[in-house]
């Protein structure tokens, strides 16, 4: 297993013409290592992957390899729609030291057939030398892996999780049942963490956990050992701003907050654009009413 606790999908800070502000993700990548991250994954959607150059993803990870220096584990996101371009990227990323592992979303637009999804997510693991999770998202791909899928999928050495944001919580249950026990189920949804990991989950690849990372790593720990309570009540205690964070489209709340917080600023790349007002007062109002 990768890792357990929370995992956070980390943003890419852009300067005011659209570059990327690297100075400001290595202040990012100080911040998670001093608060109790328990993995970075990089280039996945809340990074706004979609939007960035090979050279771009390539700088990030290098970056993100001589910060992080093996304290944590560091997941890249390598998935695409295209299979032989994953494939691909996939194979090159595998090969730098300091890289754990890839997470692999589910193709998106192409809206394959189990059968296509099996040989998607088959070929790339066969290009990877890296343990992969797997990245199950229907709300932005408009397909999921069916359980029967994932079994054969799991049968594969180096896939070895997945990240569950089907927020269909029968769906986690049937998962945990039918796989492996070491197979690792991370959730997906930062509003049902702690409801994932009372039914065997391991954690979670977070959103929320950009702008709090030492609560989103008590609530995992707390899930870890048992104590359903406590965890329930940093779950609560979060839920307003869980939710308004996605009040838009992600990352343009969490880019927001994070701005609000003096971590980066609140530019993201075409064709995602800044939160509208009424966004920007939910969010600030949520953070507000925490007081942490």
């Amino acid at each position: 297993m990768l890792f357990e606790g929370s995992g956070v999908a980390i943003i890419t800070p852009f300067n005011d013409d659209k570059s990327i502000d690297y100075e400001s993700y290595e202040n990012l990548l100080d911040f998670h290592l001093k608060n109790n991250t328990d993995a970075i994954i990089v280039l996945g959607t809340t990074a706004e992957a979609a939007c960035l150059t090979e050279e771009e993803k390539l700088k990030i990870v290098d970056i993100s390899v001589k910060k992080i220096q093996g304290k944590i584990p560091l997941i890249v996101g390598t998935g695409s729609n295209n299979t032989y371009a994953s494939g691909e990227f996939s194979e090159k990323i595998s090969k730098i030291d300091g890289v754990d592992g890839l997470l692999v979303v589910t193709p998106y637009y192409n809206k394959a057939t189990q059968e296509g999804l099996y040989e998607h997510f088959s070929y790339i693991a066969k290009k990877s030398t890296k343990p992969i999770i797997l990245y199950s998202v229907p709300g932005r791909t408009n397909v999921n892996i069916s359980i029967e899928t994932m079994k054969k999928l799991a049968q594969i050495e180096n896939i070895i999780g997945i990240k569950d944001a089907t927020g269909d919580l029968s769906y986690t249950t049937s998962l945990r049942k039918e796989l492996p026990k070491d197979f690792a189920i991370y959730s997906g949804n930062d509003d049902l963490i702690t409801p994932l990991m009372s039914v065997g989950g391991n954690g979670v690849i977070s959103v929320l956990a950009n702008i709090y990372p030492k609560k989103v790593h008590e609530l995992c720990q707390y899930g870890l050992n048992g104590d359903f309570k406590k965890a329930r009540d940093i779950q609560i205690k979060y839920f307003d701003i869980t939710k308004t964070l996605f009040n838009e489209v992600n990352p343009i709340g969490v880019k927001f907050a994070a701005s609000y917080l003096k971590l980066c600023k609140n530019i993201l790349r075409l064709p995602l654009t800044r939160a509208s007002k009424e966004t920007e007062d939910l969010i600030k109002k949520s953070m507000e009413d925490i007081n942490d």
